[in-house]
């Protein structure tokens, strides 16, 4: 499965992000990689459901949770709000014998966390190379296991209608990968991501994934046809731009106005050069938002 807050997205394999590369979580963004060596685990099968319940239920038969995730005590608000959301989907929708693909938001630390407890009592997953190192878990990849059954992953902000603007760490092709060939695709995030329009909320832009050699005339392709301002992500503890672990670049589109984002979607991946962009359109199924005063909201994707 995937992993978390650290991590990054696989390879074409399956569930496992390493350390970025140059213009990784040292630029400022995560960007971390799928390394997926791994085998399928099996681990001891579930003693008790007792975990089954709504985002604010503790599982006692897996351990004490205050052993693995921190005391809600030295926590921000948010930070609470994103281990709640990430406890309620791991509980509400991970199963035995299920392939599993996570992210690599800060978010996702939570719900690996918990998915780290859990696994003691009920999980057959195939995890990240962190997990592996963290919680005794094993690691796959998509050349063995083509189809995830659940993947979870954060977001930088989730609309109206469950569309995501993802990739402020940088990962977000590979973690499109990963959501795009999972039977369900679950999003955790705190409150200060819900927003009614994108660009509410988050203001730094729709990650776009370049070949090197194009970023100039995609960028003006881009503001050309949309409007708004393109950015070149430049590296933070570094000299230069962020590389992704795919070896591009990524521009930042600063949109200066709502779009029908499906269409803007397809157009921007049609611009030569362009590898894939931050927006998630119609891939959720569910949005868990923590929120301040302890509770979880589930929005999920509206039917016509």
């Amino acid at each position: 499965m995937q992993r978390p807050g650290p991590f990054s997205t696989l390879y074409g394999r399956v569930l496992a992000p390493l350390p970025g590369r140059a213009g990784g979580a040292a630029s400022g963004g995560g960007g971390n990689s799928w390394d997926l060596p791994g085998s399928h685990v099996r681990l001891p099968g579930r003693a008790q459901s007792g975990t089954r319940g709504g985002a604010g239920n503790t599982s006692t038969s897996c351990g004490d949770s205050s052993s693995i995730c921190p005391a809600p005590s030295t926590m921000s608000k948010a930070e609470e709000a994103k281990k709640l959301a990430g406890r309620a989907a791991v509980e509400n929708h991970v199963r035995n014998n299920q392939v599993l693909g996570i992210g690599s938001g800060s978010t996702i630390v939570h719900a690996v966390q918990r998915i780290g407890m859990l696994s003691h009592c009920l999980l057959d997953v195939l995890c990240a190379r962190q997990l592996i190192l963290q919680y005794g878990l094993t690691l796959s990849d998509l050349d063995r296991h083509p189809e995830i059954d659940l993947a979870i992953d954060g977001a930088d902000e989730v609309d109206a209608d469950l569309n995501l603007i993802k990739g402020g760490g940088g990962c977000l092709t590979q973690e499109k990968i990963v959501a795009g060939y999972a039977s369900r695709f679950i999003v955790i995030a705190d409150f200060r991501k819900d927003s009614k329009n994108l660009g509410d909320q988050w203001h730094k832009g729709i990650p776009i994934e370049v070949i090197p050699m194009a970023y100039v005339p995609v960028s003006r392709a881009v503001s050309q046809k949309f409007g708004g301002v393109v950015e070149l992500r430049m590296a933070v503890n570094k000299a230069g731009p962020v590389v992704t672990d795919n070896g591009n670049f990524i521009l930042d589109w600063k949109f200066d106005r709502v779009h029908k984002w499906s269409e803007v979607n397809t157009a921007i991946k049609m611009i030569p050069g362009v590898v894939d962009t931050g927006l998630f359109i119609n891939m959720a199924e569910r949005v868990y938002f923590g929120m301040q005063d302890g509770s979880v909201n589930m929005r999920e994707k509206p039917f016509c």
